[in-house]
């Protein structure tokens, strides 16, 4: 029977049942651009990566924590399988198959009745790429003509740039706040070429879903009070990989060298004889004030920010940061990772003479789409981070610049 092109086509899934059979590398690429697509989705595996974890304690997904039963793709309308089970992989393509629902298999392209396109996005539109001959599939050169199609509707060319030579060794890149737009040029690039990817929980998860399926993600998720991975492992990774002649990308967020570890790798990397490339990204700190409208510098306010850890609390005996100076300043106070530690931040500021009326605003999971900002007071801000149920990743602004933008959307407290 002769061999047909696939039929291209965008599913909108809003509302209606998806099914991921998986909790492994594929389902924690695809998750993103289903949960941005609005779909209801179920997730049916028996463990899941730490990101896919952090789906489902952030409410995107529901997880059935179990293998794959007959039955569970019944009234679905799309379904992903990606189990390590290729029995069970085989059964849910019957099932789907039975029910009439598009099906993709990471494990056989050949046996699924959908596959999923080399997708990138520009200006409001998605580019889709499917390569047209099964018999000469090709995931890097997919790969490659989305690139060169994106690349040129963002600089008005829509022409493809010559093939790249790959990075040898580690770049160690800052992916920025969140938003995947807001990774630098050079390190999306980089990212395009990559071999291997070691990525954090905080890392522009959407930019997953653009790598070619041979990519290797490794998981290093640092998700707040739960798994990690020790950061000696993550360094023994970066030099075994790069050792096998592969391009690694250590895909962080914000940017390497502000509270993220990034100069433990780079003298653990040249330690080891591995060359390292640092790419710089915007850092959470200023990027995250300026999406809620809170500038972290403005004339006549606040000549001058501070940024401050507040993973460890001021009365904790590790802590290195001179609380009593912190206090007397009077600029900016810009506190990272301090959710849980800010009632005892806002006591200690107050008892070495900030007013207790100093404006606080907490801006959770800056520049996403499930932004959101919880303005309050140095007096009231632990009760606030409980009553609005504040989580990380949030970035605390203390000081008069939370007064100065307009005021935030909806409820005067939030």
């Amino acid at each position: 029977m002769a061999e047909h092109p696939a039929y291209p086509v965008g599913l909108r899934l809003t509302d209606r049942k998806v099914v991921v059979l998986g909790g492994g590398q594929v389902a924690q690429r695809r998750l993103p651009a289903l949960i941005a697509a609005g779909a209801d989705i179920v997730l049916v595996s028996p463990r899941a990566t730490p990101s896919v974890e952090a789906m489902v304690d952030a409410g995107e997904i529901t997880w059935a924590q179990r293998p794959y039963t007959d039955g569970d793709l019944a009234n679905a309308w799309y379904a992903l399988i990606a189990t390590s089970d290729p029995d069970a992989n085989t059964r849910a393509s019957a099932e789907a198959e039975r029910h009439r629902v598009w099906a993709v298999r990471s494990d056989d392209a050949d046996r699924a009745t959908a596959w999923t396109p080399a997708t990138g996005h520009s200006e409001g539109v998605t580019v889709a790429i499917l390569t047209t001959d099964s018999k000469s599939r090709d995931p890097r050169h997919t790969a490659a003509v989305r690139d060169a199609v994106v690349e040129g509707l963002r600089d008005g060319t829509l022409v493809a740039p010559h093939h790249r030579t790959r990075t040898p060794g580690v770049a160690l890149v800052g992916g920025g706040p969140g938003d995947p737009d807001l990774i630098t040029v050079r390190g999306r690039r980089l990212l395009a070429e990559a071999d291997v990817v070691i990525t954090d929980h905080l890392g522009p998860r959407d930019l997953l879903a653009e790598l070619p399926q041979n990519v290797e993600v490794i998981d290093a998720a640092k998700l707040p009070y739960g798994r990690f991975m020790a950061q000696e492992a993550i360094n023994n990774a970066l030099i075994e990989h790069a050792k096998q002649g592969k391009s690694v990308v250590r895909l962080k967020g914000g940017d390497p060298f502000v509270y993220g570890r990034g100069m433990e790798e780079v003298q653990a990397l040249t330690e080891a004889g591995v060359p390292c490339t640092v790419v710089p990204g915007i850092s959470s700190s200023i990027s995250v004030p300026g999406a809620a409208g809170i500038p972290v510098t403005h004339r006549g306010v606040a000549h001058e920010f501070t940024v401050v850890s507040g993973h460890i609390a001021p009365d904790d005996e590790r802590s290195l940061v001179d609380w009593p100076s912190v206090a007397r300043l009077t600029g900016t106070l810009v506190i990272l990772m301090g959710v849980a530690t800010i009632g005892k931040v806002a006591e200690t500021l107050i008892a070495h003479g900030k007013s207790p009326d100093t404006p606080v605003a907490l801006v959770q999971e800056g520049t996403t789409a499930g932004q959101r900002r919880v303005d309050a007071t140095l007096a009231t801000a632990a009760e606030a981070v409980r009553t609005h149920d504040v989580k990380p990743p949030a970035v605390i602004v203390i000081g008069e610049v939370v007064k100065v933008g307009p005021a935030p959307a909806g409820d005067p407290s939030e």
